[in-house]
């Protein structure tokens, strides 16, 4: 049985005192032990800001990458690799900003990894400017009159472009927290948690605040209901539920036909094909009316 010792890491911490990301990480050890993960077996993939700093601070695989770029490098990762665990840790600006685009697309490719998005509805690492999420008309430290752009639905859009695990936990509650990354981990195909992380320096309400206004999800909501769920999505404000908000039958995942007809198995464990094979795959996209020996020639 793992402990949460084995992912003890003693990088110092550059959060804030307080911060609620501390809530995140601990939840992060408790999820792994309780999916008897070890060390080993884990591969954390973030970009930059604040919510990126946190596969530092665990005792496991890592990669750290470029702003925006966390969700790519996952994927290649998984691919490469699919005996691993593999989550990523990003905010909302990295996530749903600078990676916009590989946001989208992630649903589309359904892999077998989870992402876990802080969302604290600003840029915390450069000093609170205004992310993807802000609400419309929120003062910050480079809108000074006001955001003028509506604020995006991340779990909605999650939830319309057919991502079949998409949850809300709040870094305030740490044991729910560890719960629903159990449940995106355990999920097949690509799952979303998204947490609420109130920023407790440049954000604009106290942890407070968000706990008066969070309430989990009870025994009677159904998260296979398509269009509760669409509704539980976009409530927010005076009431902002957390739980596992919409669950879907697992679809076809990413890579799979590759591993029925080549292999499922990490590919640092396969022998390199020789000269003749990669020939041979390789004359399948070759015009007709080309001859190409004398190129072969000289690459070889």
């Amino acid at each position: 049985m793992k402990d949460m010792e084995d992912y003890r890491n003693d990088v110092e911490i550059q959060w804030c005192p307080g911060c609620p990301n501390f809530g995140i990480l601990k939840a992060f050890k408790k999820a792994l032990v309780e999916l008897n993960r070890a060390p080993h077996e884990v591969c954390l993939v973030s970009g930059i800001g604040q919510a990126a700093k946190l596969p530092h601070y665990l005792n496991c695989n890592f990669f750290n990458g470029l702003h925006g770029r966390a969700l790519p490098v996952a994927l290649g990762i998984h691919v490469a690799n699919p005996s691993l665990t593999t989550i990523v840790v990003t905010g909302d600006g990295d996530c749903y900003g600078e990676g916009g685009n590989h946001f989208l697309h992630i649903f589309r490719r359904n892999p077998d990894i989870t992402m876990v998005v802080h969302n604290n509805e600003i840029y915390a690492l450069t000093k609170g400017q205004a992310s993807p999420t802000t609400p419309k008309g929120e003062t910050r430290t480079m809108q000074t009159r006001g955001v003028e752009l509506r604020p995006l639905n991340p779990l909605t859009i999650g939830i319309l472009q057919g991502c079949g695990f998409v949850a809300r936990g709040f870094a305030g509650d740490i044991d729910h927290l560890k719960y629903l990354i159990v449940k995106a981990v355990a999920h097949k195909g690509f799952s979303y948690v998204e947490v609420i992380q109130p920023c407790i320096t440049w954000g604009t309400h106290p942890v407070s605040w968000y706990r008066d206004r969070i309430y989990k999800l009870d025994d009677d909501y159904d998260p296979t209901d398509r269009e509760a769920a669409l509704t539980k999505s976009m409530e927010w404000g005076e009431t902002m539920p957390v739980g596992v908000i919409y669950k879907a039958e697992p679809g076809d995942l990413f890579a799979d036909r590759f591993r029925k007809t080549v292999t499922d198995r990490p590919l640092y464990e396969l022998a390199p094909h020789g000269k003749e094979k990669i020939l041979k795959y390789l004359s399948e996209f070759r015009a007709a009316d080309n001859d190409l020996s004398a190129k072969e020639d000289r690459l070889w």
